[in-house]
This record gives C-alpha cells, structure tokens and sequence, in this order.
C-alpha cells in the first residue's frame, strides 16, 4: 500500500480498511501520533498488523510521512482530521484489536474538547471487538482524574490491571513529549483497559449524503442590501449547529459567498455557501464546491438557516423552490 495521508472527510462512509491494506489483519489505531515515535514503533514491532495513525496537525503528519518512508513501511495508513469523525463515519462497528491515546491535548481551560469522554468511550467500544486493548497515558492531573472517571463509569470497558492506572511503565517506549514530561518532574498516569464483553448500542451510523442544497427566493431586496444587513445568523436545532461567519460579495459576478462553520453530531464541515442572483431575478442559496464539502443533514440544515435568515430580512421576500431534507429518517 503507497504511503497517502486520507482526510477524514473524504472517506468512504465507513471505508473498506482491508480492502484499503491489501489484506485481511489485526487493526491497531494510535489516536494523536504527534511525531510519530510511537506509531514508527508500533509499526516495526507490529508487521503483522495493519496500523492507523490520526492525528489533527499537519506538520506533525508531515514528519510522521517522512519517518515512514525513510522506514519503508508499508502496512501503515495516517488520516488527518479528528479521531471523533474518523471513528463514526469511516469505520465499521469491532473493526479494532487494539486502541493506543498517548498525551491527548488536556484542553484546561477548555475540557468539553477533550477527546476522551463519555461518548467517545461509547463510541470507541462500537468500534472495538471483544477483549480489544485500550491504552491511554497521560501527564496532566486534572486530566488523569477525567480519564479515571470516564473509565470507571463506562460499561464496555474494564482495566486489565488490579488499579484504574498505574504511574509507571517500562515496557512502553516513551515517546519524546513524555520524556520532557518526566523530566519536568510530571507524574505520568497509564491506563491498560480492554474491551469486554457487554453489548453496545450502535447508534453512530455513517452520516446520509443528500442531493446538493438549494432553494431559490423571490425577493426585492439587492445583494448589497442582503450583505449590509448580514449580522452573523447562529440556527441551532435537533444536533445540528450552523455559524455565518461573514458574507462577501463578488464585484464581477452577481452572487454572495457566505463563510460558514457547521457542526452536526457525526463531522463538522466548514464550508461556502453562496446567493446567486439569477437573470430572471430569483436568488438561489446553494452550496459551493470548495474543499470537497459533503451534503449531509447538516449542510441541508445549513441552507435551511440561511433561507430563513433571508425570508426575515423582507416581508416581501418568498420561498419558490426547495431541496431540503435534513431528516434523519
């Protein structure tokens, strides 16, 4: 398999992992490979297995690209993006033999971000088989403490060890950011958990990829006067969260690009969307293809919240034509 860094909203929703390796093998994961030490090491102790790395930083994936050249690796796949989307839209439910999180960021000021948390945990045990291994470790306090409660309160995991975690072990390799951990004086916190045998509810199912968007509005209003009233519409509702960021309008073409931030449960996207004006008047709101976008619900829903804001700017202003479906069923 060539060495090709995925992005996580690219795949397929879930991808064929054996199909992607050439073979069928036991799939290991490393969440957050940062340089890429550990993951080069899992790699080489590792031949037998195929081997996933996921990690947010691209200069961190450009390391880890060159470290596994270098090696001639081979059963070694890195995606980019965010291990939440990975998990629930690109892989199949108990693909995974063994989990590793190494130094996840602790997010202090910030802790909703952390990537271990209840449903993650939930969802993390979809995607494992039984007696699948989970690793963490981590040299924050305040973390250690989340990481122990999420632990102990979840089902579908149970410690391997007589202890929720240990502070020291010596059979692991310690990656460089664990070194500088040590030697800063930080107690290191281990967790060796598995995944047992209760059942677990699957309702993280690949996101629907609708038709492309769009409606088209009556209404008397110029572009200029839409983009001198835009005041950056919020729509929240049923898990999907949309941010208009900013509007900008084209001096040569009759149209409004609208930079936008949308969230739904399974991935978020940030996307373009646009008001074109049309030669016979109408405006259609639509989504543009810049940077792959996927039509999911929540681009559906995106569209939704911007003819709407449209619809309230005027009282002259109609809905002619919609596409829309944001519907889970």
């Amino acid at each position: 398999m060539p060495l090709q860094t995925l992005q996580a909203t690219r795949l397929d929703w879930p991808m064929n992992w054996p199909q992607r390796f050439g073979r069928e093998a036991p799939m290991l994961l490393e969440i957050g490979f940062g340089g890429g030490h550990f993951l080069l090491d899992l790699a080489a102790r590792r031949p037998d297995a195929n081997i996933m790395g996921i990690e947010v930083s691209l200069p961190a994936i450009r390391r880890a690209e060159q470290k596994l050249k270098t090696a001639v690796f081979h059963h070694v796949q890195l995606i980019q993006g965010s291990a939440h989307t990975v998990l629930w839209t690109g892989c199949a439910p108990a693909i995974f033999d063994e989990v590793y999180v190494n130094f996840p960021d602790p997010w202090p000021k910030h802790p909703q971000r952390r990537v271990i948390n209840d449903t993650f945990l939930h969802l993390l045990a979809s995607r494992m088989g039984e007696n699948g291994r989970l690793a963490i470790a981590t040299d924050h306090a305040d973390y250690a403490e989340w990481i122990t409660d999420c632990l102990e309160r979840t089902p579908y995991f149970t410690s391997r060890l007589p202890t929720s975690f240990v502070t020291e072990d010596n059979e692991r390799l310690r990656t460089k950011y664990e070194q500088f951990a040590i030697a800063d004086g930080r107690t290191c916190h281990y967790y060796h958990w598995q995944r047992n045998k209760t059942a677990v509810a699957n309702p993280f199912h690949p996101p629907k990829e609708r038709p492309m968007p769009h409606t088209i509005l009556r209404t008397p209003l110029t572009l200029s006067e839409i983009s001198g009233r835009f005041n950056k519409p919020y729509a929240s509702e049923g898990g999907y969260t949309v941010r208009l960021i900013e509007i900008f309008q084209s001096p040569h073409y009759p149209a409004l690009l609208i930079d936008t931030y949308i969230s739904e449960p399974a991935l978020n996207q940030h996307v373009a969307l646009s008001i074109h004006q049309r030669d016979d008047g109408t405006m259609i709101v639509g989504l543009r293809e810049i940077g792959f976008p996927r039509p999911t619900n929540g681009v559906h829903f995106a569209i939704h919240a911007v003819t709407q804001w449209l619809l309230g700017l005027h009282p002259d202003t109609v809905l002619v034509k919609s596409n829309l479906n944001f519907d889970d069923t």
